[in-house]
């Protein structure tokens, strides 16, 4: 193959047609992307394209050759948007390397389709989304050439990565040891040293989760093996991410002293880079080995900075990542309530990237962390999620972080259960046996409540007997058989006002649905307070975006109530309420703010007539608006 300078060189012939430069231009940048060299292959692509969110220029180019110019444009934008941490570029990357997929497939080229599903695979992954990303790796796989060994080496190292990120490591593992032969077969200094690195990054994670002391000594001479052919390949940011790996492996073994120097030698060659996403993550890693020192100062402030980075861009499995490690450090400060809410947007992040493993690794932390700092309403509810985000989980040690968790909440919220001394695991189910201790503390609980769902609830701790009501309704129907019928509560949040005698029959008018407006952009907190005020028999009108609610607002519907998330795309909520005292029609209308980072003083200040804190005040929604709606 030509080398760069050749290429170059052949790029100024004056008797080149413009779909022979378009091509020069393309190999030229996929060489330097292939070497870490992101901004020079930009330039490589002169002309044709610029810069990311441009459109590439492809008029005049035969198909084949502006799918390669889209193909290529599409690529650096994943990787330059990743590197730079520019929001919303592996959307674009997505458009313009599915758009030359369809160009290569109408013009029958299978590898080159192959090619570019790979690509696209790789900002799926990026993105978290895990699923996505091993379905279009498995029909890249199908599309492939079996000749062509580089680019089946590329699709199985990428499909590795993918099982890796979604922690099904054996996969990951089964994948590597079966194509090993591939590679070794491969000539090509960067397709080795990716492969010699995936593998020591699925040992290193291995050795934690099947607690294999011996493949540690593995990971090390597979990092050794990953660094020498990084280094032939010239590819200085992947011996960074290198130096990165093994800072963390020094780190969880107790060699602090060598794990901070592979640290400081990978933070110096991304600042050479200007790669804010990677020096994000070794942040992230000297954070951990700072917390396992016990520095835990230092830690906060690092973890913080890799979350303020990482929070600039599409990178959201390695935020959920960032977040959890700068909960734990606050948790080691004292700083529960402000350590909760970084956990709980922890695994907010990971849900909404599709990534049900890591967001249940953010729960279980909770659990560890903050289990005597939970009422026990929240501790079983936070269980549940742990239950439901892990029940595909392969990885051994996390089931039994899973089970270690539940036990405690158990031991929390009732102080003495009879655990069994031993357990018949033949046919075992982890979900099942927790299932069948909630269900006997339930039984207890209604036996000693005389049926009483109320009373029952008080003697469980839940704040609310509603958490009970829904158990009885959900997965213990079965104990509902002798309880007398469960029937909503009547509430009326407008005071009674009685005619003369005799009068108040005729004059009584039918009670009016209470409409709510709720402008809340986390789907997954949106969900929990609309069930919350719909049991209430209150309508709610959900909104996730603040320009939209402005719309609403100012418009002619019917709203006794406005619930506002502060942090809001478009228009926030300090500005929505403003708007809304400025209108005639919504001057008396209740306003209630819930922010995680704003304070009340703010809130009042705009406007709202109350302000609740998330997420710890969520539970007291509903309490906050019966309120409002009784005084007024």
């Amino acid at each position: 193959m030509n080398s760069t300078k050749e290429l170059l060189h052949q790029i100024a012939d004056p008797r080149l047609s413009q779909n022979e430069r378009a091509q020069l231009r393309c190999q030229i940048a996929r060489k330097s992307e292939e070497a870490g060299n992101y901004e020079t292959a930009r330039e490589a692509m002169g002309e044709l394209w610029q810069r990311v969110g441009e459109r590439p220029v492809v008029e005049g180019l035969d198909q084949e050759t502006a799918a390669d110019v889209l193909l290529r444009a599409g690529s650096l934008t994943g990787w330059l948007g990743s590197s730079k941490q520019i929001e919303g570029a592996q959307e674009i990357a997505k458009n313009l390397i599915s758009e030359s997929s369809r160009m290569f497939e109408a013009a029958q080229n299978r590898n080159k389709v192959a090619e570019a599903q790979t690509d696209l695979a790789v900002c799926y992954w990026r993105a978290g989304a895990f699923d996505e990303a091993r379905v279009i790796l498995q029909e890249a796989l199908i599309q492939v050439d079996d000749a062509d060994i580089e680019l089946k080496a590329v699709a199985l190292l990428r499909r590795a990565l993918v099982e890796r990120g979604a922690k099904r490591l054996n996969d990951a593992l089964r994948i590597y040891n079966e194509s090993a032969p591939l590679f070794e077969r491969s000539t090509d200094h960067l397709i080795k040293a990716n492969f010699h690195h995936g593998l020591a990054n699925v040992l290193k994670d291995l050795r934690a989760a099947e607690n294999r002391e011996d493949y540690t000594d593995r990971a090390l001479i597979e990092y050794a093996a990953a660094s020498f052919h990084f280094e032939q390949a010239g590819h200085t940011r992947y011996q960074a991410c290198v130096e990165n790996n093994l800072g963390f492996l020094f780190g969880i073994i107790g060699n602090f002293r060598e794990a901070h120097e592979h640290l400081d030698r990978a933070q110096m060659f991304l600042t050479t880079l200007k790669d804010d996403v990677h020096l994000a993550q070794v942040d992230e890693t000297r954070a951990r080995v700072l917390l396992a020192e016990g520095r835990v100062v230092e830690a906060e402030k690092t973890a913080r900075r890799a979350v303020r980075t990482l929070e600039k861009g599409d990178e959201q499995s390695l935020l959920a990542e960032a977040l959890t490690t700068h909960g734990i450090s606050l948790v080691r400060l004292d700083h529960h309530e402000q350590a909760r809410s970084v956990l709980e947007r922890a695994i907010a992040v990971a849900e909404q990237a599709g990534d049900p493993e890591s967001a249940g690794l953010g729960a279980l932390v909770m659990i560890e962390e903050l289990a005597t700092y939970l009422s026990n309403d929240d501790l079983n509810a936070t269980v549940e999620r742990a239950c439901e985000l892990l029940k595909n989980t392969q990885d051994m040690s996390t089931l039994r972080r899973l089970a270690a968790c539940a036990c405690r909440a158990l031991s929390l919220i009732h102080p003495s259960p009879r655990f069994p001394a031993s357990v018949d695991w033949t046919n075992f189910s982890f979900s099942d046996a927790v299932l069948g201790y909630e269900a006997h503390f339930i039984k207890l609980a209604l036996k000693d409540a005389g049926g009483g769902v109320t009373r029952a609830a008080h003697l469980l701790g839940f704040k609310h007997h509603q958490t009970l009501l829904n158990m009885l309704n959900g997965r213990h129907q079965s104990l509902r058989h002798g309880i007398p019928p469960i029937t909503p509560r009547k509430r009326s949040i407008v005071p009674r006002r009685h005619g003369r005698k005799g009068s108040l029959g005729k004059s009584r008018k039918k009670k009016r649905t209470v409409r709510i407006l709720h402008v809340e952009d986390n789907p997954m907190v949106a969900t929990v307070v609309k069930e919350t005020l719909e049991s209430e028999r209150w309508q709610v009108d959900t909104c996730a975006d603040g320009t939209a609610a402005l719309e609403k607002i100012a418009g002619e519907a019917r709203y006794d109530l406005l619930l506002l998330d502060y942090d809001l795309p478009g228009v926030d909520g300090i500005q929505l309420t403003q708007h809304a005292r400025g209108l005639a029609h919504r001057r008396q209308t209740p306003i209630v703010i819930l922010s995680a980072t704003l304070d009340e003083a703010a809130a009042r200040a705009a406007g709202a007539d109350a302000f609740l804190r998330k997420p710890e005040d969520l539970s007291s929604v509903a309490e906050t608006i019966t309120r409002l709606l009784a005084s007024r």
